[in-house]
């Protein structure tokens, strides 16, 4: 059985449109880093899919192309600890879930009086900052084995398609492979 799950999850990470998001998330995830790199002071985020992925940011067209361009570049040279970054959505949501858990697994022996749950609450919130503790490394393990890929493989850059939206600046980042 644990065969057949493992097998079935590399078929589904392999599978052109998973592969495609992984590795456009990959992507995303060292463009942040490299422009962390260039602009220390500034903020970024990302956001990936199927056809590429948005960067969010102030930073000129030619200073993102040039950064996705070196961490393509860096990704095919081996650097795929790049891939993973550590304000990246998979931490959050295994964070918010495992300390979600942990609190509701507490609650869940309370009785029907107040008091009785509100005795409970010192336990929930020490085993929800465990969960927080453990949750870390794990959201970033996720990020390496499922949601990103740092083997960008195919992968090229079509174009860069710069949109404003008031005072926010975001590119579009369209990729083939």
């Amino acid at each position: 059985m644990a065969d057949s799950l493992s097998d079935l999850l590399i078929s589904t990470l392999n599978f052109s449109p998973v592969s495609r998001v992984r590795r456009n998330h990959g992507l995303e995830h060292a463009t942040l880093h490299v422009l962390a790199e260039r602009f220390p002071h500034g903020a970024f985020a990302g956001h990936s899919d199927i056809a590429g992925f948005w960067v969010l940011g102030e930073v000129s067209k030619e200073d993102l192309h040039s950064a996705v361009r070196e961490a393509l570049r860096r990704l095919q040279n081996g650097e795929h600890q790049l891939a993973v970054h550590p304000n990246c959505g998979t931490n959050f949501v295994t964070s918010g879930v495992m300390a979600g858990g942990a609190a509701s697994l507490v609650m869940l022996g309370g009785g029907k009086r107040v008091r009785d749950n509100l005795e409970r609450v010192p336990l929930a919130i020490v085993l929800a900052t465990l969960a927080l503790i453990v949750a870390q490394p794990l959201g970033l393990l996720f990020q390496a084995h499922l949601t990103t890929s740092g083997k960008p493989e195919g992968l090229e850059i079509l174009e860069i398609i710069p949109t404003r939206r008031g005072r926010l600046t975001a590119y579009r980042v369209v990729t083939a492979g």
